[in-house]
């Protein structure tokens, strides 16, 4: 089976070639040109692990730019396009769409293709570009990933559970296949309405971030009542709790990225669209916002010498070149603005950063950032 996938980025080229490693023959379209080229001859430019190596061994992959030859000489198609958030809180789906008019502009037959949205998009969304692309014959499936940068292969291959919108049995099984394909795991595979699966992706994604606020929330306390010592035996003892868990129940800088902030919104404003003030999902972005302030108070008063402080690093996560809502960088910028020298050791993401953050291990007695 030949599988295309449409939009070939940091996500895309993972899911590509790891379909490709478990014996499909998979063509990806990307608008960079020079990109293309790379993929054919093998070589990418990426923070992800494992990626160059997959690449350098994939023997039935091919990378064009146009889209159209993506959806002709394929069954099913993925597509991982972006999908950057609106002020209003909504996913802006235009590449989608544009992705579905290439669908209906084809100049030969897509009856009986598959278009699989792999991106995160709004609730009722794909039912629209169903209903678009009813008339042509085509079927639109949703499935998101839940991954996390720098970490994408091996999160791909070890799910906790597969998420996949959709109303026909017989693409949900050839799905289901895929899958099974590439995991090293037997995750939990769940099936059920489009529009139901995208509420699961941004409503998941509310739970961990109102989880990691409690947990920060917690903390806050305890610091202030003179436990800080004790702020991990105290989250362990709540964790260890059933009903509750301890995973990302822990006291750290907050949330950041390109996915639980713009989910937590995405969540808040479909909310206020079926009547309802969905108050959980701003108030833990308010929270997120306030606690950089108080880690900023926080380590100024700790720092009683006045010595230039030095973080590990300062993306949203360790390892990745993602600043993108970091929670580290906020804290950062907070500290320089208050007139201290900031060091920081990782340099992934120097050309992203403010011009007066000193990059490199300090050659100076420097306050570390650590929680």
């Amino acid at each position: 089976m030949k599988i295309g996938l449409i939009g070939a980025g940091r996500l895309g080229i993972c899911l590509a070639l790891l379909l490709e490693k478990a014996g499909y023959e998979v063509v990806v379209s990307d608008c960079r040109h020079d990109y293309v080229i790379g993929l054919n001859n093998r070589v990418i430019t990426t923070s992800e692990p494992e990626v160059a190596e997959l690449l350098d061994n994939a023997k039935n992959f091919t990378a064009v730019t146009d889209n159209l030859e993506v959806i002709k000489q394929c069954d099913f198609i993925f597509t991982l396009v972006a999908t950057p958030s609106l002020p209003s809180g909504d996913y802006d789906v235009s590449s989608v769409w544009q992705v579905v008019e290439d669908f209906k502009s084809a100049e030969f037959s897509v009856r009986g293709k598959t278009l699989i949205v792999g991106c995160t998009t709004n609730p009722g969304d794909c039912d629209a570009f169903q209903d678009s692309l009813e008339e042509a014959g085509v079927n639109v499936f949703y499935n998101p990933e839940f991954i996390a940068q720098g970490t994408i292969v091996r999160d791909l291959q070890r799910a906790d559970m597969v998420l996949i919108g959709g109303y026909d049995n017989d693409i949900f099984d050839i799905l289901s296949e895929m899958y099974h394909r590439i995991q090293v795991t037997e995750p939990k595979i769940n099936f059920m309405s489009p529009k139901a699966a995208e509420i699961v992706k941004l409503a998941t994604n509310c739970f961990l971030t109102t989880k990691i606020s409690y947990a920060n929330m917690l903390g806050e306390v305890m610091t202030l009542a003179g436990l800080e010592d004790e702020i991990d035996t105290v989250l362990g003892a709540i964790g260890d709790d059933s009903r509750v868990g301890r995973k990302f129940l822990k006291y750290g800088y907050g949330y950041g990225g390109p996915c639980l902030p713009r989910d937590n919104r995405s969540f808040a404003a479909f909310a206020k669209k079926m009547g309802l003030v969905y108050n959980l999902g701003y108030t833990t972005d308010n929270f997120n916002d306030e606690h950089a302030i108080f880690l900023t108070n926080y380590f100024m008063k700790k720092n009683v010498n006045n010595l230039p402080f030095c973080f590990h690093y300062v993306s949203y996560k360790e390892g990745t070149d993602i600043i993108t809502e970091s929670q580290q960088y906020r804290l950062c910028l907070n500290l320089l603005n208050h007139g201290y020298k900031v060091y920081v050791v990782e340099d992934y993401v120097k050309s992203q950063c403010d011009d007066r953050i000193i990059f490199g291990i300090p050659n100076e007695e420097v306050f570390w950032i650590e929680l």
